[in-house]
């Protein structure tokens, strides 16, 4: 995934202590991401966290989610520093990687994992990276895991908020790859690498969660 110039409404955070860095869009999701994945993610097992920004997400969800192993990633070294500095207490999270999840092949180091969750990424890259990342992730996932994605996205190819419109129309200005992507795209896609699109649930703020099971094998 090359780097991108995105809008300054995007991707945002701010320094907070010890090196912790703060993204308002996590201070204002997590309760209620937290209590998705209370309903839908596996009790226990492992856990990826793609794409895991400042780091308040994943301590959100391995605090509500104790038995779950967790792992987080992130491409930018200053953000893995604020995942590490957060987590610093918690015994399952392990200490950020390097991933970029747009990249062919990363399936086979991450192998196995019960719980895969992407928050907020998809709208920030392009359609052929979004392809390999579902196709990535898809391969990663132990048979019965679970791929949970979180994002804003068109409702049958339309923006359906002011807000949603401005948003959409200021990352493509930036850069005409991205931008919101079809919720039905995003089902179909994950149907074509075999996963089973258990729910699609309405989420604050005019966001949809995907929840896609990777069948028994």
């Amino acid at each position: 995934m090359s780097k991108r110039t995105l809008p300054s409404n995007a991707s945002v955070a701010t320094e907070g202590q010890d090196g912790r860095l703060v993204a308002p869009a996590a201070t204002r999701n997590a309760e209620a991401l937290c209590d998705l994945l209370a309903q839908w993610a596996p009790k226990a097992g492992r856990a990826l966290e793609i794409a895991s920004g400042t780091g308040q997400h994943v301590i959100a969800f391995a605090t509500c989610l104790p038995d779950l192993n967790w792992q987080p990633t992130e491409v930018e070294a200053e953000r893995r520093a604020s995942i590490n500095a957060y987590a610093a207490d918690l015994p399952n999270v392990t200490n950020a990687v390097a991933l970029d999840a747009t990249a062919q092949g990363w399936h086979v180091e991450f192998a196995g994992q019960d719980l895969i969750v992407l928050i907020n990424l998809v709208h920030l890259i392009s359609w052929p990276e979004t392809q390999a990342l579902v196709s990535e992730a898809a391969q990663a996932l132990a048979p019965k895991g679970r791929f949970i994605l979180y994002g804003p996205f068109k409702r049958s190819g339309q923006l359906t908020s002011d807000g949603d419109q401005r948003f959409h129309d200021a990352l493509v200005q930036q850069d005409a790859e991205i931008g919101y992507k079809n919720d039905e795209d995003i089902a179909a896609l994950m149907r074509a690498q075999n996963l089973n699109v258990v729910e699609i649930v309405e989420m604050p703020a005019n966001n949809l969660v995907f929840i896609a099971e990777k069948p028994r094998q």
